[in-house]
């Protein structure tokens, strides 16, 4: 949970002390390489080189004077090969091409009076810039925030956007970890972005990648071998050096890009990847430092942090002060994984720790993790740990997201997956529960585009890069068949990518999806018993082998009832569940159900209209006294 202690009510004088800083009539240069003699920077357009100067600590440094604003530069190592600044604000041709020198100040900011954001209240929007619109850029999803803050999204969370290598990727193959992705546009389109989001009440996320950098384009090691350790090894290979020698400057390269795009883009806070893999055992931990100096470097703006983390270690949303990290939330798998053998019964791979039980469903809204220190079969140890008063929205829900989708051999989507009445009664679950929702893009409208794994990597890179997808997807049995295994899209291949590109105008053509969506945000939003997001007030039941009740209800004596029910109708002639039982002196009232005709539902109707309770196929209602 987000630490207040540290944040003061003034934002910290801060500036980005290294890469190209311009100055009224000059440009200072500045990087580390601690390894290097001799260090130039080069003027692309004259072809100058100027010797910096090295000081004690491994900074090489020089001023020059009638440098301007975009100009194209590089660094000589050495004499030698010439290298993009591994800290330049933009890369206009790419990771291996020259930097340009941006000047931050240079774009006039409209969103003066944006207080930021706090956790509470926010449903989330995963997207990817690249495909989210036709055109692919940055200036194109702007365009389509007036239409996501009507549906009821309050947070955009954008996939990894720093500098990578070819024309199309997920973002998780960052090398140039301060510049935009020039395929998406230049700073001052972030910029645009993030202001046009502000305007319309929205919130700006970037999904940050700092366990591992790229193969490809990734310069880091000719400046200083101490970026990297072979002590840990990630999941993609060697680990980030965060507590080995020569590791100060290296946290200082990561710590500074976080307050960099909370300074200079106004960005509301970040998504962390893969947490798990970001190993120092100093003191304070890395992650601790980060919330506290991207909090400090806000001050009165109030920014959020999420922290994706396989094993689920609660202690990550503890403050600082108490041991923790300062996180504000974590992304919850055990709800997506249970929920989705749910509604397709496929138990495979990490899938077979889960039945997708109601009970599973109810223990997951109501305690948060289903894996609070159990032993998981699939990891064959211990998962998770213990929660206790952490409150639901600092858990992340989602039934699809980046990830889990494209772990379908051909990326599709779950509706294709599961039948509509049981992603209805989901999709209310989901949206209606006090957890923070996460919508992946396209799902509101349930896009026809799938959305399989994609990157541009040279020739050589790319057979290595489909082989090891191809390795990930056989752990799932069924995938692993030569048949399977030769559906399995081209990451390289450019139709990958163009197929996963969405329609917007599906959000007309599938309409009834699309009004399910948001219908449910609304009433997400304004009821005030189901907004109030609260677990203390929060009761549940099993009710049949495929439906359960959540019973919502607030000091004041106001109540709820969710019925969900994922299988064959089910008819209660007696119901001895109190959680059933009306209030005093009253009856319960229909305000919203999945069968409604205008989501395509079959016609919906009263489950206790005669006396006793009838819950329909594949269905979920809402009740109030």
């Amino acid at each position: 949970m987000r630490d207040s202690s540290v944040r003061g009510p003034q934002p910290v004088r801060w500036q980005l002390p290294i890469g190209a800083t311009v100055l009224p009539d000059a440009v200072a240069f500045r990087v580390w390489a601690p390894t290097r003699q001799q260090v130039e920077v080069v003027l692309s357009d004259t072809g100058t080189a100027v010797p910096m100067v090295r000081d004690s600590h491994g900074y090489f440094s020089t001023t020059l004077a009638g440098v301007r604003a975009g100009a194209l530069y590089t660094y000589r190592l050495d004499g030698g090969a010439l290298r993009p600044d591994p800290c330049a604000r933009f890369q206009p041709h790419g990771p291996h091409e020259p930097s340009m020198v941006i000047d931050p100040v240079a774009y006039a900011w409209h969103d003066s009076s944006w207080p930021g954001i706090t956790l509470p209240g926010q449903v989330i929007y995963e997207l990817h810039v690249g495909t989210f619109t036709a055109d692919g850029t940055l200036d194109a999803a702007a365009r389509e925030l007036a239409e996501l803050r009507r549906l009821g999204v309050t947070l955009v969370e954008l996939m990894p956007i720093a500098e990578f290598p070819g024309r199309w990727n997920w973002g998780y193959d960052g090398v140039g970890l301060y510049a935009p992705s020039h395929l998406y546009g230049d700073p001052h389109a972030l910029k645009r972005f993030v202001d046009h989001a502000h305007a319309q009440g929205i919130g700006v996320l970037l999904d940050v990648v700092y366990n591992h950098l790229g193969p490809d384009g990734n310069y880091l090691r000719e400046f200083s071998e101490s970026y990297f350790t072979d002590r840990y090894t990630t999941d993609w290979g060697t680990a980030i050096n965060f507590d080995g020698p020569d590791s100060g400057p290296v946290r200082a390269f990561v710590l500074n890009n976080a307050c960099y795009w909370v300074h200079e883009f106004h960005i509301d806070g970040f998504r962390l990847d893969a947490t798990q893999n970001i190993f120092d055992n100093s003191q304070p931990h890395v992650l601790a430092e980060l919330s506290q100096q991207t909090r400090a470097v806000a001050g009165r703006r109030s920014i959020i942090l999420i922290a994706e983390n396989e094993p689920q270690q609660i202690h990550y949303v503890a403050p600082v002060a108490q041991g923790g990290y300062g996180m504000d939330a974590l992304w919850n798998d055990d709800f997506h994984h249970a929920a989705r053998v749910a509604v397709t019964g496929q138990r495979e791979a990490y899938y077979a720790d889960y039945r997708g039980t109601p009970q599973e469903l109810l223990s997951s809204i109501t305690r948060g993790y289903l894996y609070q220190g159990q032993c998981s079969s699939w990891h064959r140890q211990p998962r998770g740990a213990v929660v206790t008063d952490e409150p639901a929205s600092c858990f992340v829900h989602f039934l699809q997201n980046h990830d889990q989708v494209a772990n379908h051999p051909t990326g599709e989507r779950l509706h294709r997956l599961t039948t509509p009445g049981r992603l209805r009664a989901l999709t209310a679950l989901l949206l209606l529960a006090p957890e923070t929702p996460l919508v992946f893009m396209g799902q509101e409208f349930a896009a026809s585009s799938p959305f399989p794994f994609f990157a541009d990597h040279h020739a050589q890179l790319a057979p290595l890069v489909q082989a090891g997808r191809k390795k990930f997807l056989a752990r799932f049995p069924s995938y692993a068949t030569a048949h399977v295994q030769a559906t399995i899209p081209d990451p390289a291949d450019p139709a990958t990518f163009q197929r996963s590109k969405l329609n917007l105008l599906e959000r007309h053509a599938h309409a009834p999806v699309y009004r399910l969506h948001h219908d449910l945000l609304q009433l997400r939003r304004q009821d005030p018993v189901l907004a109030a997001q609260d677990r203390r007030h929060l009761d549940g039941a099993v009710l049949g082998p495929d439906a359960f009740i959540l019973r919502f209800f607030d000091p004041h004596g106001h109540h709820r009832l969710l019925l969900v029910n994922l299988g064959a109708a089910l008819s209660l002639d007696s119901a001895p569940e109190p959680l059933l039982a009306p209030a005093p002196h009253a009856g319960w009232q229909l305000i919203w159900s999945s069968d409604a005709p205008s989501y395509d539902g079959p016609g919906a109707s009263h489950p206790c209209a005669l006396g006793t309770w009838t819950l329909a196929a594949e269905s979920a209602v809402v009740l109030t006294p």
